[in-house]
């Protein structure tokens, strides 16, 4: 303890003009200028229970995203053995993430191991076996490499939402991890959560697909269908009737260009019907790709496919320069305006899963409010009149160090841009019964020192001092439980352990510091002989 009453003053003030200074954005929501450039922008944030909003658990399925790059490269695998001149039957992706594939001679291990080390380092050979004179090998990706690679997915698809919401435009979003692959999305003051849901969990994998007219599509709807080929469907509406059908498409299974290419997606209005469109820029890259692809199938058609979904497939009349091409389809502009948000922010690297939902209204939100505020007054006060009432004076000293504590707690939890919830009041109102308990223990322990005869600057400083060991134990005993509920705890178990962590902290500096610098400073400056308790 320190022994100078001028340095506890001192550390009093300031750490009080602190907690004004945090304070003021949120309780002066305008500030004069020049004086807001002085004061800090972020303000008290409230949780979903508070304000409303919609909270979301998702599972981000890595396996599918694993099992997707293993199907590219089964294609580009397949390319690689036909350059190479390396005889085969079949290469095609089975069950998982497993390629299989059928050599036609023994002998063409070999070239395929070569192939493997110079061109697929992550490719290793699972198993292999001999087969009507040829050879069956499965392949896979290595264990390490698949470990990696899922781990970037996460990282990847939390990135992706992130920036999603963020153009949505959603004032203080919490998008954090949760666990190996989950992701854990709270968007507080949310007005239309279905859409938001639906811009969050769209995989929005944009692809560009060379229609087959060749072959036949009826062939194929029955079942025959050729191979390196994809059945898709897209939507048609009747311009007459407004009536809106599908329409099946025989595609290239290959993708020429997909939205990585893309350097941004906005929305236009069609001059025609004046119907909104997405219209896309490609980067550099990009554009010379989509040049190029233009030019050679030029009077075929190019499908432009967005999650397996055919938007539109135009006929090429010419090559195209400038990297531009426009999704067109009977969009809303909302609809319009949040692919284009996707296609910006790209495309998930794997879908996603919805495990937990909830929305909470704004008017549940305020009601939450000023019964949380209500329950805070009501509680707050009760207590005030209680110390008043049976220490007296001495009880209003404490109720000044009770205000001090609360300020200080709602001052912390604007400076860490902490977000408050009901079970964070919860929190603050527990440690508020802790603080006065350490009061009641300091004063009882004064009584006893005057009940002895001691004067009464020498019963303030016993009482202090015999109340402190217990006073603290009993504090960090309390901080301990409440840190084991921040770090094993969910949602809004948090909530409740971080406001309670934070008043315990204050409710001890309160009780064994401020109330003893108030004590301290009128009986060695003012010769008290009767203490009011």
């Amino acid at each position: 303890m320190i022994k100078s009453l001028k340095i506890r003053l001192a550390i009093t003030a300031v750490v009080c003009l602190a907690a004004l200074y945090f304070l003021v954005p949120t309780f002066f929501t305008q500030i004069p200028s020049p004086w807001n450039e002085y004061f800090p922008k972020e303000k008290i944030h409230l949780g979903l229970d508070l304000q409303g909003g919609m909270h979301l658990v998702l599972e981000v399925d890595a396996d599918k995203a694993l099992e997707s790059m293993v199907e590219r490269i089964s294609v580009d695998l397949k390319e690689s053995l036909m350059a190479d001149k390396v005889r085969f039957r079949r290469v095609e992706r089975v069950k998982g993430a497993v390629i299989s594939l059928e050599l036609t001679e023994a002998a063409g291990k070999t070239a395929l191991e070569k192939i493997l080390n110079e061109q697929y380092p992550d490719l290793e050979i699972a198993s292999s076996s001999t087969h009507e004179g040829g050879m069956l090998v499965d392949l896979k990706i290595k264990d390490k490499r698949a470990v990696e690679l899922k781990k970037l997915t996460i990282e990847h698809s939390l990135e992706t939402i992130r920036n999603r919401v963020d153009q949505f435009g959603v004032a203080e979003p919490e998008i954090i991890p949760e666990g190996d692959n989950r992701i854990l999305i709270q968007l507080p003051g949310i007005k239309d959560p279905e859409r938001a849901k639906n811009l969050i969990g769209k995989t929005a994998l944009l692809e560009f697909k060379i229609v087959d007219d060749e072959a036949s599509l009826e062939e194929a709807l029955r079942g025959n269908i050729p191979e390196g080929d994809v059945i898709a469907y897209g939507t048609r509406t009747d311009r007459s009737t407004g009536q809106r059908g599908t329409q099946p498409y025989l595609l290239k299974n290959k993708a020429l260009l997909t939205g990585a290419s893309l350097e941004t997606a906005k929305v236009q209005i069609a001059d025609r019907y004046g119907e909104p469109n997405v219209s896309l820029k490609f980067n550099s890259q990009g554009a010379a790709d989509f040049e190029r692809i233009t030019g050679e199938n030029v009077r075929r058609r190019l499908a432009i496919v967005l999650d397996g979904v055919v938007h539109s497939a135009p006929v090429i009349q010419e090559k195209i320069s400038g990297g531009q091409a426009q999704i067109t389809g009977t969009f809303t502009m909302d609809e319009a305006r949040d692919l284009a948000i996707v296609l910006r922010a790209g495309a998930l690297p794997a879908p996603v899963n919805i495990l937990e939902e909830r929305t909470v209204g704004p008017s549940l939100g305020s009601d939450s409010i000023q019964q949380g505020i209500m329950a805070t007054i009501i509680g707050s006060l009760f207590v005030i009149l209680f110390m008043i009432v049976y220490y007296r004076l001495s009880g209003a000293v404490a109720d000044f160090a009770l205000i001090i504590q609360i300020l200080l707690i709602l001052a912390v939890l604007a400076a860490l841009r902490a977000t408050l919830t009901l079970p964070g009041i919860a929190g603050m109102l527990l440690t508020v019964g802790v603080a006065v308990d350490a009061n009641i223990l300091i004063f009882e322990r004064i009584r006893e020192e005057l009940r002895a005869g001691k004067t009464v600057r020498l019963a303030v400083d016993t009482g202090y001092d015999r109340a402190f060991i217990t006073i603290v134990d009993t504090h960090i005993a309390g901080i301990i439980a409440a840190i084991i509920l921040m770090f094993f705890g969910t949602g809004p178990i948090k909530g409740f352990a971080t406001t309670t962590i934070i008043g315990l902290i204050f409710s001890l500096f309160s009780a064994i510091f401020v109330t003893r610098v108030i004590f301290e400073y009128f009986t060695w400056n003012y010769n008290i002989k009767k203490l009011s308790i």
